[in-house]
């Protein structure tokens, strides 16, 4: 519907491509899907990993004990509000956060770590988690792959474009088809490794910030 109102979804013309047609078109399906899987994130994952959301009026011991943990890191980090706070059964130890801002965000919390791990080291793993989101990393990680999606699409067309102007013109168009799909998924590799290194800083940057947050 964007792309048909702003008129920029037939890219193809009688001359040739319309770059910058295809550039906001690609522009608009690659953060826009970035962006749409962001804003339903945390619905996403408690749907998914089967997360049981604490209610802090109404809980057990243990959940009230992670629930202040939490809590008391995020005003620490300064975060607007506490994030929504949730466990889910599984033996890995694991967490994570992840929600569209920093008033709506979700730090999620297997039972494995609950279990197995002290109180300073779930301290530690809590800390890293908030330092994402006071960081703002899901945010930033979307817009990292909105812009690789994007690029991704618009290499991916050029390409195509270029390479069905050496075939017959009846066969072009399944030629355009399979030469994109093609190339999308080659370059959505070559893409993710730039998308993994940027990863890796911000996680190395919630480990510092959360050690801070931990006080150890």
């Amino acid at each position: 519907i964007i792309t048909s109102v702003l008129g920029v979804n037939h890219y193809m013309t009688a001359r040739g491509l319309n770059y910058g047609s295809l550039l906001a078109f690609c522009l608009i399906w690659g953060f826009g899907g970035a962006f749409i899987s962001l804003a339903i994130s945390r619905w996403i994952a408690k749907f998914s990993m089967g997360i049981t959301a604490i209610n802090p009026e109404n809980c057990t011991t243990e959940e009230r004990n992670l629930y202040n943990r939490v809590a008391k890191l995020a005003q620490k980090a300064g975060l607007p509000k506490t994030p929504e706070v949730g466990i889910y059964e599984s033996a890995d130890l694991n967490a994570f956060a992840t929600g569209p801002s920093k008033s709506r965000s979700l730090v999620a919390v297997s039972t494995g770590l609950l279990n197995r791990m002290d109180s300073q080291e779930i301290d530690g793993v809590l800390a890293h988690e908030i330092s994402h989101i006071a960081n703002g990393d899901m945010v930033t990680m979307t817009l990292v792959q909105g812009v690789v999606n994007a690029f991704v699409m618009f290499f991916a067309r050029i390409v195509a474009y270029a390479t069905t102007q050496f075939v017959k013109e009846d066969i072009r168009p399944l030629v355009n088809m399979i030469v994109v799909i093609v190339l999308e998924i080659l370059f959505s590799i070559l893409g993710s490794i730039a998308v993994a290194w940027f990863s890796r800083k911000r996680e190395f940057r919630a480990d510092y910030d959360g050690a801070q947050l931990a006080g150890k």
